[in-house]
């Protein structure tokens, strides 16, 4: 089933950003289950993991940073574990293929257009990092060009000239980061060419995706990871859901068909907007989307005596905080469906909703990082009867 292939990485020693390259893939996935089953056993049943058929060139996002030698050579790539020293990548296993050729071309782009480069140390320059994404359904192709300042001399030549070489890409867009900050992305963004955004189909449904939206980064494994929550909440059509942390919109936007009513909760404005905008051109009529705090969101709910029979969750890898896990406990949703990008952080939590009026049911580790040590998992729990 999985591949057997070992395919060799050049540039691991330096990168540091997978830790399992040059390992076959059945070994990576022993180790993910060992360490999913070490910490979550004793709470639940944990399920075999699902792997990937073919676990290379599954990022449908790349970020290079851009950099100028000593000698005056124009690097991009990623930072050298713990520096700051640009590591120069051509192709990576783990990325879109089509999103790396782009970056290469546009480092020669830079070089002909004597585009200066951001230097990190002066705060002198004006390109500073490149983003690519890519829709894995769709093929669209956006680019981001995350510059200094708004200002860009030659940008419609630039533009025409990268299309030249590269007609898949169905928009550019200039992103202006003039901070000292460790942010890859400023708040303004000026679009070049195309919409601004590019679209992506994930369970059969039709995503808007923004440059500063948040969206899976391994569509194949996603698929799998939300059809299994879903399965999971075991909806029969008369449920109201929150699904916090919600981003653009895409767990509840495949629940709704199964469930009464979605309620989407993010922070994020931007992202909101996009949840909006993907649920009306979807024709998704029973979601709504609030722009608030989960948690402050989930107390107004509870205090005001409304009821929730389930819970999706997908937090940052911090894991939940207690205030929005002590908001689950006071709206008392008959079923929380946890999904995690850090078990570590899952069972903490699994531990503070077990002492609070739950129980943990079952766990599905999904390998949504192949090569790299992250391993995905969605664990269902339940309120316990009183």
């Amino acid at each position: 089933m999985y591949t057997q292939e070992v395919k060799e990485c050049s540039y691991s020693k330096k990168c540091g950003g997978c830790q399992y390259i040059g390992m076959p893939y059945k070994e990576q996935l022993k180790k993910k289950q060992k360490k999913v089953n070490k910490l979550l056993d004793k709470h639940c049943e944990v399920k075999t993991i699902l792997g990937m058929d073919n676990p290379y060139y599954y990022r449908n996002k790349v970020h290079a940073v851009f950099a100028r030698t000593k000698k005056g050579q124009i690097i991009s790539g990623t930072y050298e574990a713990g520096s700051h020293r640009v590591v120069n990548i051509d192709s990576c296993l783990i990325e879109n293929q089509v999103a790396d050729a782009i970056i290469r071309d546009i480092r020669e782009l830079v070089k002909s257009f004597k585009i200066q480069i951001y230097n990190e140390d002066t705060g002198y320059g004006l390109l500073r990092h490149v983003l690519i994404r890519t829709g894995y359904v769709t093929g669209q192709v956006m680019v981001v060009l995350v510059l200094a300042s708004p200002i860009m001399p030659s940008k419609n030549n630039f533009v025409k000239a990268l299309r030249k070489l590269h007609p898949e890409i169905t928009t550019v867009v200039l992103n202006v980061n003039d901070r000292h900050t460790n942010m890859v992305l400023g708040e303004r963004d000026i679009v070049l060419y195309g919409k601004g955004y590019i679209e992506d189909i994930l369970c059969g449904i039709k995503y808007r995706i923004s440059p500063q939206s948040f969206y899976q980064i391994n569509p194949v494994q996603t698929e799998r990871l939300y059809k299994k929550a879903i399965s999971l909440a075991g909806l029969t059509g008369k449920e109201r859901v929150i699904d916090a942390y919600c981003g653009i919109g895409t767990i509840g936007m495949t629940a709704a068909s199964s469930a009464a009513e979605v309620i989407g909760v993010e922070l994020n404005k931007n992202a909101v907007r996009d949840a909006v905008n993907n649920a009306k051109s979807a024709g998704i009529n029973n979601i709504r989307f609030v722009c608030q705090d989960a948690g402050e969101y989930m107390v107004k709910l509870a205090n005001q005596g409304e009821k929730v029979d389930v819970v999706f969750m997908d937090p940052p890898r911090a894991g939940s905080d207690e205030k929005f896990l002590s908001s689950i406990v006071k709206l008392s949703p008959n079923k929380v469906v946890y999904v995690s990008c850090n078990p570590e952080t899952l069972e903490r939590d699994i531990r503070y909703l077990e002492k609070n009026g739950y129980a943990a049911e079952s766990a599905w580790p999904v390998d949504m990082f192949p090569f790299s040590e992250h391993v995905e998992t969605v664990c269902l729990l339940s309120r316990k009867a009183q």
